[in-house]
């Protein structure tokens, strides 16, 4: 008869069983865990969200760094191109208004309609920045 037939127990797990790598012994019933096995399973439970936690934000943040990246190109030539075509608008005005007005006064006009196109824009900015930085320094209670 062979040992496991006859009924004999089953062998000892050895010194050599131990270094085995999933050689652990089975959970016990949840009735029979002491607390710090459970602080620690909580802890390891922790450290594996957070490592999740991490590698997600990573991914996210090199999504939204290439995606911001592609933006700034494209935002940068539009710009470019923008700035372009105003000044051939501002050369082809002063090209149209030069036989009414002598090149002279083409340009002056040209050049003082855009002086106090850029003077409302910044007062705009001003006014804004104003109530932005009014906004930040007030707190709730001061708004009363």
């Amino acid at each position: 008869m062979s040992p496991l037939t006859d009924g004999a127990a089953a062998p000892l797990p050895s010194e050599s069983d131990a270094a085995l790598p999933n050689a652990e012994a089975p959970a016990p019933p949840a009735g029979e865990r002491s607390l710090i096995e459970d602080v620690e399973a909580l802890i390891d439970d922790g450290k594996t969200y957070l490592e999740a936690e991490i590698a997600y934000q990573k991914t996210r943040a090199a999504y939204v760094t290439d995606k911001a990246r592609g933006a700034l190109i494209y935002g940068a030539l539009a710009a470019g191109f923008g700035f372009l075509a105003l000044v051939g608008l501002t050369i082809g005005l002063i090209i149209a208004l030069t036989p009414l007005l002598t090149a002279w006064g083409a340009s002056a006009l040209v050049v003082g309609l855009l002086v106090i196109g850029a003077a409302i824009a910044a007062r705009a900015a001003s006014e804004r920045w104003d109530k932005l930085m009014d906004a930040i320094e007030t707190t709730g209670d001061d708004k009363a």
